[in-house]
Order: structure tokens, then C-alpha cells, then sequence
């Protein structure tokens, strides 16, 4: 690893680790030093996960012995004391870089010992650095999914699934509350399972008896696609901004399940948001027309935040484009590249007109207005998932509320 000024890109095994997090009746076991767990630990609580509300985390502890002798005794023992003080339904086994790195075979050793336990015990994932966050957390979704969801079938009740709501997206919480209020008032539906950062192991086992599959980051596509393999579950991919995306993505969602949103639903949120952002709106396209130089946005931050807040920006207000990149170079396109912190750190230094929305990290260090923050690394605490969404018809009007008030605070 490089030497880094900021935060670099975390590891594909914290990307496990913050998916795995969510998960309550759930126990994850790390197979590893005592200090990345705890470190994670203090960062999912940042964000509103804690103990209680997902998994209960632990790790073993190694030393010089269990690496030089392959002794596995410290796992055997951790195991037996998770069972027997947490009673969890399922034990999410996740090895660190140390023991990967000399070869421990962390499913072999779960298949001896699960003769003696009656929890199953879930290899999940890598302990290395070989892949990135957004790699581990694709990989932590499928290995969720295809093994743990058993054979059920759609009910009377119609539900949906959200696939890709985990700790390490800013405003993870305030989203996923969006959609669900979304599709209750759209579909009348209710979610069967939010995989994962607000789930419990019996919600991802009956993932299979809901209707569709609400894809909300491109790394939930191969959990969606097996899911539609195994149960035949549509899906949709997407991330709703604006009031027209929205409308849009509400109909695409329909158009996947053979029926029409209701109508009257989506009516009543498009005229309350055009009244509530009238003069907002009006502010921000009178700055376009008199002053394009201030009428630009720049954007930072996961691809699918950064392509969807955005289109919003420039077909509904309107702005025009600046810079824009994205935090993974899987992720990057000729319209959304990959930048390094050497690549973003004369963007946001010398950003002078418009509105600039990158990790809290990158606006606190610049000096910029850390309100439109809209990626990680965050700044502060996220105790609870009941702010203001970005996506969907409530995160529409919070966006016009941060670019106006940023235009307000810059004049």
C-alpha cells in the first residue's frame, strides 16, 4: 500500500465486513487481529449501525503460535462462546488478511466443525486485499443470497426486496426509508427484506416471496440475477433522483411487475413538490440564465449517486456539468472517471462557482460547504436514519433545498 494524504479505498474485506454488519440474529466471527473489527466497529456506528440492531460482531485474536502452527483453536473456542451467549441462527465466518495470506482454508475448517455445531457456519468472502470495497461488497451480497435464501414462493402479500442498502453509501438509511414509503404508497407493497442494512437472517432466507427485487447499487446486480435465476424475481436497477426520474423509475418498476403505479399517489407528490420548490426552482433557473459560469455542479462520490443526483441537476433545474468522478476504478466511464486523491485534490482545492458535492472528507479539508456532502469518508455521526433522503420525491426537494440555500449563502 502507497502512501496516502486522505483515507484510501478500504479493503474488499471491509466491504464484507460493513455488509455482513446489518444483519440481526446474525453473528459475524472474524478470523483475525483484534483491531480491525474494533476499529469497524467504531465506524459502523457512525452510521447508525450498533450491535443490537444488526449483527453481533467478534474476532478471535491471533498470535505468532496460530499463525506459524495453523492453530485454529482460538476459532473453535470463539464459536462455542458466540452460540452459547448469543443463541444467533446463523454464524457469518469472514477471515482477515493474515491468516489468507498464509493459506488458511477457513471453509475446510468450517466444514470439520460444523459436525459439532448446530448453527450453520457461513464462510463468507476474503480476508485479503486482493479486491476493492465495492468488489467485497458484491461478492458479500451473493454469497448472502446464494446461501442462505431457501425455496419459498411469492404469497397473497405483496412484497419487494432492496438489494444494496449497506453502511458504507452515505445516507444509506434516510434512502432506504424513501423507497419503502415510496412503494407502500405507489404499489401498496411492503418489504420483505432490506439486504442489508436493515434485515435479519429470516428476511434473507424468504427473499424468494417477494414480487420484484429493487436493485439500488450496481454491485446488488449478480445477487439480483441469481435471485431471478433461482426464483424467477424480476428486477430493476436504479437509483431514483428528481421528481421526473422518480415518476420514471416508479413506471419501470411497475412496467417489471405487469401493473401501473397508482396514479393518484404519484400525482398528489408531483404538484405538493412543484409547490413547495416553485421559488427555488425559479432562483436557481434565473442563475443559469444570468450567470452559467455559477450555474454549474461538480460531483464525487459512488457512480450511481454521482450519474443520478447529476441527471437531476441538468435535465430538471437546470445546471450544467463540471467536474465529475467517481470513488472506484471498476466503476469508472468516459462520462464518470476514476479519481485517485492526486486527481481530485486540485478540483475541489480550486473550485471556485457553483455547487461542489463530494465525501465529507474532501469538503471539510477544502474549506467548501460540507452540507452537500453526499459521499464517504464521513465527518460526523449518523445516529438515525430519519433526515432527509436524496433519492425519490422527499430527496428531490432536499436537493433543490441544498443548492438554493448554497446559492443563497455564496450571494
Amino acid at each position: 500500500m502507497g502512501l496516502h494524504r486522505f483515507k484510501p479505498m478500504p479493503s474488499g474485506r471491509m466491504g464484507i465486513f460493513w455488509t455482513l454488519s446489518g444483519i440481526k440474529d446474525a453473528a459475524v466471527v472474524e478470523y483475525g487481529c483484534m483491531g480491525h473489527n474494533l476499529y469497524g466497529s467504531g465506524l459502523l456506528r457512525q452510521t447508525g449501525t450498533f450491535e443490537g440492531k444488526g449483527a453481533s460482531i467478534y474476532t478471535t485474536y491471533i498470535d505468532e503460535t496460530d499463525i506459524a502452527m495453523g492453530d485454529g483453536h482460538r476459532l473453535e473456542d470463539t464459536i462455542r462462546q458466540v452460540i452459547a451467549s448469543e443463541h444467533p441462527q446463523v454464524i457469518l465466518l469472514q477471515p482477515s488478511a493474515v491468516p489468507e495470506v498464509v493459506g488458511t482454508d477457513l471453509v475446510a475448517i468450517a466444514n470439520v466443525m460444523q459436525e459439532e455445531f448446530d448453527v450453520p457456519l457461513v464462510p463468507i468472502g476474503h480476508g485479503s486485499f486482493a479486491i476493492s470495497q465495492h468488489k467485497g461488497v458484491q461478492d458479500a451480497l451473493c454469497d448472502l443470497v446464494s446461501k442462505l435464501t431457501i425455496d419459498c414462493e411469492p404469497g397473497a402479500k405483496p412484497l419487494f426486496n432492496i438489494v444494496g442498502s449497506c453502511p458504507d453509501l452515505f445516507h444509506f438509511g434516510e434512502d432506504m426509508l424513501e423507497l419503502k414509503r415510496m412503494m407502500k404508497g405507489a404499489f401498496g407493497m411492503e418489504s420483505r427484506c432490506v439486504l442489508s442494512s436493515d434485515c435479519t437472517v429470516e428476511d434473507i432466507r424468504r427473499m424468494g416471496e417477494a414480487q420484484i427485487n429493487l436493485v439500488f447499487r450496481r454491485e446488488g446486480i449478480p445477487a439480483a440475477e441469481w435471485l431471478k435465476k433461482k426464483f424467477g424475481t424480476p428486477y430493476v436497477y436504479g437509483r431514483p433522483y428528481g421528481i421526473q426520474g422518480t415518476t420514471d423509475w416508479l413506471r419501470q418498476v411497475g412496467e417489471a411487475m405487469g401493473r401501473e403505479p397508482d396514479a393518484a399517489f404519484i400525482e398528489a407528490e408531483e404538484s405538493l413538490l412543484r409547490l413547495q420548490i416553485e421559488r427555488p426552482w425559479r432562483t436557481l433557473k434565473n442563475n443559469h440564465w444570468s450567470y452559467p459560469d455559477e450555474a454549474v455542479i461538480s460531483l464525487g462520490g459512488h457512480a450511481d449517486v454521482v450519474a443520478g443526483i447529476l441527471k437531476f441537476a441538468m435535465e430538471e433545474i437546470p445546471m450544467d456539468k463540471g467536474d465529475v468522478w467517481c470513488d472506484c476504478p471498476e466503476h469508472a466511464t468516459a462520462e464518470i472517471p476514476y479519481l485517485d486523491e492526486n486527481g481530485w485534490m486540485p478540483i475541489v482545492k480550486n473550485h471556485k462557482k457553483g455547487y461542489l458535492m463530494a465525501s465529507g472528507e474532501q469538503l471539510l479539508w477544502a474549506g467548501k460547504n460540507t452540507s452537500l456532502q453526499i459521499a464517504n469518508p464521513d465527518i460526523g455521526y449518523r445516529v438515525h436514519p430519519y433526515g432527509a433522503p436524496f433519492v425519490g420525491y422527499h430527496g428531490a426537494a432536499e436537493l433543490i433545498n441544498l443548492w438554493v440555500n448554497e446559492y443563497v449563502l455564496t450571494h
